[in-house]
């Protein structure tokens, strides 16, 4: 494909100043970073909300609206996605409670992970019932799922998903390689991932920690899309003598663009690509 669509995730929920000046962590400098990306060129940008006092990750939804209402002062067609990561906050309420803003406030796209998982030195728990409902949720209030995937079993029960009729393409899903215990950025692994994924997939590439250069490199190089940004690693340089700007991330991936002769795809024609997704009833399973 051509045209590549470029995932931007500034935040996430692990660095912190002390290991970086250059993460956003305040909603004003979260707003500021999409602002500088949205100018330079991104499809979507999916965010983390932090505590204003003490820049710990956040569930509440008014961080969010702060964040969301700052965006949409300079866009309006910007695609945005909101985390429901039960990572820090794994109870299901504290999860949807972004989910139940309204009108200019609603986020377009939410973040799904398909399965439990262990991060370096964290777990994530994402049960059936939670993954069920958070998607019953996303589904009722209009919202479309940004599917996370770790690893080939996430991609077998968005199938199983997909089979009981509980996810309609069109997809999108983010295939998130390099974490110690899930899929590593290999070309096997990476390219059984990429032939299993069902049709009607939207889909980009990010890497965690110095996996996130050649992912985006080879994303790029197939026409596949690209997530980056200092959620996934906060170094520009594999040696990790220099710590990364979001912008300067970005810019990079311009240039990979650019030497490929591929385009940034806008959020309209994004927005265009989804708009073949449906809501409907849950059904049993």
């Amino acid at each position: 494909m051509d045209k590549i669509i470029l995932n931007f995730v500034p935040t996430g929920m692990v660095p912190m100043k002390k290991d970086t000046p250059f993460v956003p962590v305040s909603a004003r400098e979260i707003i500021e970073n999409v602002k500088e990306a949205s100018e330079l060129g991104i499809t979507m940008v999916h965010i983390h909300a932090r505590n204003e006092y003490n820049g710990e990750p956040c569930y509440k939804k008014e961080n969010y609206a702060r964040i969301i209402s700052g965006i949409r002062e300079f866009s309006q067609d910007l695609v945005i996605c909101v985390s429901t990561s039960g990572r820090t906050f794994p109870e299901l309420s504290k999860r949807m409670d972004v989910l139940t803003l309204e009108g200019d406030l609603k986020p377009d796209m939410a973040s799904l992970t398909l399965s439990s998982l262990n991060f370096h030195k964290q777990a994530s728990v994402n049960e059936p019932e939670t993954i069920l409902s958070l998607l019953k949720e996303m589904h009722s209030r209009g919202i479309k799922p940004e599917l996370e995937v770790f690893d080939l079993g996430m991609i077998n029960y968005m199938k199983y998903l997909i089979k009981k009729g509980l996810l309609m393409s069109p997809f999108y899903v983010n295939l998130i390689l390099g974490n110690i215990a899930t899929a590593q950025p290999d070309l096997l692994q990476l390219g059984v991932m990429l032939n299993d994924l069902p049709e009607g997939c939207l889909c980009s590439l990010g890497g965690i920690g110095n996996a996130q250069l050649p992912m985006n490199s080879l994303a790029i190089a197939m026409g596949v899309g690209v997530r980056t940004g200092l959620e996934d690693n906060i170094w520009y340089d594999a040696e990790r003598r220099k710590l990364a700007k979001n912008i300067d991330l970005l810019k990079r991936v311009h240039t990979l663009t650019d030497i490929n002769g591929k385009y940034i795809m806008s959020s309209l024609e994004f927005r265009k690509c989804l708009k073949g997704a449906r809501t409907y009833e849950m059904q049993s399973i």
